[in-house]
C-alpha cells in the first residue's frame, strides 16, 4: 500500500469491518465523512472474507477494472454492430498508463467509468427498440444510483447531461417520456437514498460543527468545485495540462483520435430528419467525452479526473480501426493509418534516443542507496495525485535503468512493426504490434513503480516497528495523517498524530466524539518523556525537537523511525 489515499482508503474498509458500521466511515478512529461509501464497502466486504490485506483490499478494483473492460467491449459491439470494434476499444482502454497507474491506487474513479459506461450502454440499447423496455430504464437508473455511491452526486449529473445533450441535438426528447421515468426515479432512489439518509441520522450537527448534509453536499460538491472546499488541502491541474494528460493517458491509441472524430455530425443536415444510426453513434461518444472535460475545465481538478472520457475516445478510435481494417486498400483510412504510422515511428524513435542516453549517462547508485537522497523535493506538488513524480532528476535516472531500457527497445520495435504491418496493409497485426509494444511499456511502468515504492510508501518502516511492538507501545506520526498512513493500515493499530490536525482529519476530528489522539510539542514532550515507548515516524528531513535521546530504528525513502528507547 502506498501512502495517503491508497492506505487511507483501506484503512477505511477495514475499520468498517473492525466497528461493524456500513453506515458512518471512520480513518484512524475518526468520522471521514467525505466520501461515498461503495468502494470503502467493496473493500470490506473483500476483507470480511479473506482478511485484511493489501491483495484483499485492491481485488474489487481489479474486478470492477475487468468488468469496465467487458461493458466497453459489449458498447462497442452494440454501436458499431461489429466485435472487432468492441475488442478493439476493450485492448485500447486494457493497455492506457490512465487505467493502469489510477488503479494502483485506490480511488473510485476507474468505477465511475464503469457505472457511466453501464448507463450509456443501456442508454443505447433503449434507442434501438421500438418501445424503450423498463429493464433498459432500470439498468440506467440502477447505473446512476451506483455511480452516485460510488463518486457522488456526478454520478447522476454526467449520464443525465450526456443523455440530455444528445436528444437534444438529434430531436429526439420524446425518447425520456417513453423511457418510464417515474419508475426508473422510483429505482434511482430506493439505490441511491438509504445511505444517505442514515449517514445524516448518524451525523447530526454539533453545535458550531456542521453535519453531514453540510459536509458531505455543500463542502465536498459544491465548494470543492468552487475551489472553495475548507480545508483547502488539495491542489488543481492547470487546465493546459489537464487536456494533454487525457491523450498521454492514451498513448499511442491517441494518434488516431483525430481520424476517429472525423465521422462526427452533430445533426442532421435536412430539418426533421435524425441522424443515421451509425452517425448517432459517433455523435453519442463525442459528447460523451466532451461533457466530462468541460465540466471540470470549469473547477477544481486532479490528473485523473479526465478518466470517464477515456472509454467513449476508447470507443471513437475502436470503431475508426475496426472501418480501417475493413475498408480496401485504396480508401483514404488506410492512407491515413499509414501516415499515423509514420508519426508514431518517429516519435517512438525520438523517445527510444532519449531513454537510451539517460540509460547510458546515469550513474548506477551504489547498493542502499536510499532513492530519496537521489531526488529533488518539490513538496508544493504533492497535494497533485502524480505530484511525488515532480521529484525525479538526471541523477536518479540510474536507479531506472531497466525500465529506461524496456522503453528504449519497446517504442521504436513497436512504432516500427506497425508501420511496416500497415504499409503492407496488414492492419490487424499492426495493432497487435501496438498492443505488446504498450504491454512492455506497462511493465517499465511496473519496474518504475517498485523501484519507487519506498518513496511512496511507509511498509518497510511499518514492519519494522511490527517486529518490536507491544500493546501499551504507542505509535505517531509528525505531520499529517495521510503522510504516513500506512503504519496504520498494517499495524493495525490507531495512531498518534503530532502537529498534523488537517486534510482527511481535519473535520471529523471536531466532534466531540473524536479521539484525542492530536499532539501539540507540549503534549508529544511529555508522552516522550513518559514510561511508555513510543515509535515516531517523521520525514527526515523535518525532525521534531525531542526532548531527550532518541534511537534510530529504521530509515526508508527519505522517511524514518525514530523511538524514545532503546
Amino acid at each position: 500500500m502506498l501512502d495517503d489515499a491508497d492506505s487511507v482508503h483501506a484503512e477505511v474498509a477495514r475499520e468498517i469491518v473492525q466497528r461493524h458500521d456500513w453506515i458512518t466511515l471512520y480513518a484512524n478512529g475518526i468520522r471521514y465523512l467525505e466520501k461515498a461509501p461503495l468502494l470503502y464497502w467493496s473493500m470490506a466486504a473483500s476483507f470480511t472474507l479473506f482478511g485484511p490485506h493489501d491483495w484483499a483490499a485492491r481485488l474489487p478494483l481489479a474486478i470492477a477494472t475487468l468488468a469496465l473492460f467487458l461493458v466497453v467491449y459489449s458498447t462497442g459491439r452494440r454501436l458499431f454492430a461489429s466485435d472487432t470494434a468492441g475488442f478493439y476499444a476493450a485492448l485500447i482502454l486494457l493497455t492506457s498508463f490512465g487505467i493502469f497507474i489510477y488503479t494502483r491506487i485506490l480511488i473510485p474513479d476507474v468505477i465511475v467509468c464503469l457505472w457511466l459506461s453501464l448507463a450509456m450502454l443501456f442508454f443505447w440499447i433503449s434507442l434501438e427498440q421500438p418501445q424503450p423496455s423498463r429493464a433498459t430504464a432500470f439498468g440506467f437508473a440502477a447505473a446512476c444510483a451506483l455511480g452516485v455511491l460510488t463518486k457522488g452526486l456526478i454520478g447522476v449529473v454526467f449520464p443525465l447531461g450526456i443523455v440530455f445533450i444528445f436528444l437534444v441535438l438529434n430531436r429526439n426528447l420524446e425518447h425520456l417520456k417513453r423511457w418510464h421515468p417515474v419508475s426508473s426515479l422510483f429505482i434511482f432512489l430506493i439505490i441511491a437514498l438509504p445511505w444517505h439518509i442514515a449517514a445524516g441520522i448518524a451525523n447530526p450537527s454539533q453545535g458550531q460543527v456542521h453535519g453531514f448534509f453540510w459536509f458531505y453536499f455543500i463542502n465536498e460538491h459544491l465548494l470543492r468545485y468552487l475551489n472553495r472546499r475548507v480545508p483547502r488541502d488539495y491542489d488543481t491541474v492547470p487546465l493546459l495540462l489537464f487536456w494533454l494528460l487525457l491523450g498521454a493517458f492514451l498513448v499511442p491509441w491517441i494518434a488516431f483520435v483525430f481520424r476517429a472524430l472525423v465521422p462526427v455530425r452533430m445533426r442532421s443536415s435536412l430539418r426533421r430528419v435524425r441522424l443515421p444510426r451509425h452517425d448517432q453513434a459517433w455523435n453519442l461518444l463525442a459528447i460523451w467525452a466532451a461533457f466530462v472535460m468541460v465540466f471540470f475545465s470549469f473547477s477544481t481538478r486532479q490528473e485523473y479526473y479526465s478518466l470517464p472520457a477515456l472509454p467513449p475516445l476508447a470507443l471513437m478510435i475502436g470503431g475508426w480501426l475496426n472501418r480501417e481494417e475493413k475498408c480496401s486498400v485504396r480508401d483514404p483510412r488506410r492512407i491515413a493509418g499509414r501516415r499515423i504510422a509514420v508519426v508514431l515511428f518517429l516519435l517512438g524513435a525520438t523517445a527510444s534516443i532519449i531513454a537510451t542516453y539517460l540509460a547510458i549517462r546515469a550513474r548506477t547508485p551504489p547498493p542502499g542507496t536510499d532513492l530519496s537522497t537521489l531526488l529533488t523535493q518539490n513538496p508544493g506538488d504533492y497535494a497533485l495525485s502524480l505530484g511525488h513524480f515532480l521529484d525525479l532528476s538526471a541523477r536518479s535516472m540510474g536507479a531506472f535503468r531497466v525500465p529506461l531500457i524496456l522503453t528504449a527497445i519497446a517504442l521504436p520495435v513497436g512504432t516500427f512493426a506497425n508501420m511496416i504491418f500497415r504499409s503492407i496493409n496488414l492492419i490487424r497485426l499492426g495493432n497487435y504490434a501496438l498492443t505488446a509494444m504498450m504491454v512492455v511499456m506497462l511493465i517499465a511502468g511496473h519496474s518504475v513503480l517498485v523501484t519507487f515504492s519506498p518513496v511512496l510508501s511507509s511498509k518497510a518502516l511499518a514492519d519494522a516497528i511490527e517486529s518490536r511492538l507491544h500493546p501499551s507501545d504507542v505509535v505517531e506520526i509528525n505531520g499529517e495523517y495521510e503522510a504516513g498512513s500506512t503504519l496504520g493500515f498494517y499495524l493495525r493499530r490507531q495512531v498518534r498524530i503530532l502537529n498534523g490536525r488537517s486534510s482527511d482529519l481535519w473535520y471529523g476530528s471536531l466532534f466531540s466524539d473524536a479521539p484525542g489522539i492530536f499532539d501539540d510539542d507540549a503534549t508529544f514532550r511529555q508522552l516522550w518523556n513518559g514510561p511508555k515507548r513510543i515509535f515516531l515516524w517523521t520525514p527526515a528531513d523535518h525532525l521534531p525537537a525531542l526532548p531527550a535521546r532518541a534511537y534510530a530504528i529504521a530509515q526508508s525513502g527519505g522517511k524514518e523511525i525514530l523511538s524514545n528507547q532503546p
